[in-house]
């Protein structure tokens, strides 16, 4: 129903590419231009340990609505609904349904983004519920993979300083994550007092250098565990054909948490682009305070890293260490990548496993793609063997 009165608060749907000014603050409403997407998606998980495997058959509709600007002001507002399609084989983390492997996609409403907009010159400033995703989303982001997506209650600050350095400050009361939109075996949200800061310096055309510090200070349930100050730098460049980044951070506990430890975070990664393929090689440290905890990166977009079947969404106590070696293609319009990661403790030596990601995506038309994704994780001193197969439609109108 909220969605349906989104809807009816935008009764223009004004033509993409104007951009003139509005004159007033109701003409910029007037203006305003909605979007659809539906994005259908299938997951299967086989996980060693549970009796029954996940089939997973769910539908994101979403609503986005943009005003027009007035005087370097604008709105906008989002809503998500994730339906289950069939019958609910799987664990959402708020069903019930713990003889299921998880899948963290919950069924209901949500308003994802209702925010406030003023940009002049420079400076940019946003308030309200809205899209954070900093950087490559390794610390910060929107976990835009799971149906309902990770967004942020705060305010916002971006100062391009000069042609080569720019401020980006936030302050978060309050994180509303992927497994709302109410409470389940996860907390729907974070609340807090949460500061968020980064400053980007472009070195050369092609080589730039981010110094970032996160303070985050979670209240209730499993928060204050996960409050954590963290200072660090990276780099990104390109030479000729081969991509290089590399970052280091160090990580200790903050404000409430129960925890007392300090740990150091650090990452190298290089791609080469022969003709159509580029081949990827990483390495990747969260590393351990002598097994008592280990680096945290709680509001990270963590299905992006350390692969794809999501093993170590929390981070080991001894830490993690991990190994990948990749390619990436394309054919036409098709997309492909691999990738091979090992892991293993930055203390005591166990070695967790090993993990193969295979994905493809191909784009039916312009408004209409689709996606294949595969994850075999084999488990040797940590977590169950799993393996997991998605199948996404996502439609765009």
């Amino acid at each position: 129903m909220l969605m349906l009165c989104l809807g009816a608060a935008c009764p223009v749907w004004a033509d993409a590419d104007a951009e003139e000014e509005a004159s007033s603050i109701a003409e910029a409403f007037a203006q305003g231009q909605a979007k659809l997407n539906f994005r259908y998606r299938y997951e299967f998980v086989d996980q060693e340990g549970q009796p029954r495997d996940a089939n997973a058959s769910t539908l994101r509709s979403r609503l986005t609505w943009t005003s027009a600007d007035y005087r370097g002001f604008s709105w906008g507002a989002e809503a998500d609904h994730v339906t289950v399609v069939g019958d609910e084989r799987f664990n959402s983390t708020n069903n019930g349904r713990t003889n299921f492997p998880v899948v963290a996609d919950p069924e209901g409403f949500d308003l994802n983004q209702a925010y406030v907009k003023y940009s002049t010159g420079k400076l940019k400033l946003t308030g309200g519920r809205q899209r954070i995703n900093l950087a490559d989303q390794r610390f910060v982001g929107g976990v835009a993979w799971r149906q309902n997506e990770q967004t942020y209650d705060a305010f916002r600050s971006q100062y391009q300083v000069s042609s080569k350095v720019s401020v980006d400050y936030s302050y978060v009361w309050a994180v509303n994550r992927i497994f709302g939109p109410d409470n389940g075996a996860q907390p729907a949200d974070w609340d807090g007092n949460t500061h968020l800061l980064n400053v980007d310096f472009k070195l050369a055309e092609t080589h730039s250098l981010k110094a970032f510090a996160y303070l985050l200070d979670f209240e209730n349930d499993n928060g204050p565990a996960n409050s954590t100050s963290t200072y660090g730098v990276t780099y990104s460049g390109n030479l000729g054909g081969l991509s290089l980044s590399a970052g280091y951070a160090t990580q200790s506990d903050y404000k409430e948490s129960p925890l007392r430890y300090k740990a150091d975070y650090f990452n190298v990664n290089a791609g080469y682009k022969i003709g159509a393929v580029t081949l990827k090689a990483g390495y990747e440290l969260l590393g351990s305070d002598e097994g008592v905890a280990a680096f945290r990166t709680p509001l990270a977009t963590l299905h992006k890293f350390q692969g794809f079947a999501d093993k170590f969404l929390s981070t080991p106590a001894d830490g993690i260490k991990d190994l990948s070696l990749g390619l990436v293609g394309k054919a036409g319009k098709l997309s492909v990548a691999a990738t091979w990661h090992d892991f293993t403790a930055d203390e005591g030596g166990s070695n967790y496993g090993s993990e193969i990601n295979l994905v493809a995506t191909y784009p039916l038309s312009k408004r209409t793609s689709v996606l294949l994704k595969f994850a075999d994780y084999n488990a040797d001193e940590f977590a169950t063997d799993t393996t997991k197969v998605w199948f996404m439609l996502n439609v765009n109108l």
